[in-house]
């Protein structure tokens, strides 16, 4: 599994990695998929992740470790998803706004996370390369594919809040590629925010009685 470490190509002077590469066009694609609300947004993510697992097992424990975590989240989508439960008459997943409660619970969920991971992160050094936001960008991610997984329009709010670390984080450390990724994961969370929230709002919107469905 070298090779996925090795340099696929130069931009702009940055080297760009196989890894770099290839994990972040199958990260876009998913984002895509979830946007339309298709169910194989998992298996891509899956999928993503697991080519970042194999490139970094064996040598960056810690990153392993971290795509183990969004596979098994991945999983989680994949199974909430295929339940059958809350879909609309097209097939696809129905979307709605998370309760104040839920949000509470996610956010605190991702602030105790945060802290927990980056003091991990802090004490075993190999773990990370830096590690506060490492773990911000972490966490965030599961909680953005958690929210994911329930239908949650919150779902585009958390990943906003990570590609506005995720941007200059990557470029700051020679990840162009990632960078650029994560300028159009910026695009495509607005236009899926903007898709979500609307929906959200017509799938709940009451039916008066003897009106037509």
């Amino acid at each position: 599994m070298n090779w996925l470490n090795s340099e696929a190509f130069t931009l702009f002077g940055q080297h760009i990695i196989w890894t770099d590469m290839v994990g972040n066009i199958f990260g876009l694609a998913a984002l895509a998929l979830g946007w339309r609300r298709s169910v194989w947004t998992w298996p891509v993510q899956f999928l993503a992740g697991l080519i970042l697992f194999a490139a970094f097992a064996g040598h960056l424990t810690g990153s392993a470790g971290k795509q183990a975590v969004v596979m098994a989240v991945a999983g989680y989508g994949w199974w909430q998803w295929n339940r059958g439960k809350g879909r609309n008459a097209d097939g696809h997943i129905s979307v709605r706004f998370a309760t104040w409660r839920e949000r509470a619970v996610m956010a605190g969920a991702a602030a105790v996370g945060t802290v927990a991971v980056a003091l991990l992160f802090t004490a075993y050094p190999a773990l990370s390369w830096d590690p506060w936001p490492d773990a911000y960008i972490f966490v965030g991610t599961v909680v953005a594919m958690y929210a994911q997984a329930r239908g949650m329009v919150e779902f585009w709010f958390a990943w906003l809040l990570v590609d506005l670390v995720g941007v200059p984080l990557n470029f700051a450390n020679g990840y162009a590629f990632s960078g650029f990724v994560y300028v159009i994961y910026g695009a495509l969370v607005l236009w899926g925010m903007r898709d979500w929230w609307l929906r959200s709002r017509k799938e709940t919107r009451p039916v008066l009685e003897g009106a037509p469905a």
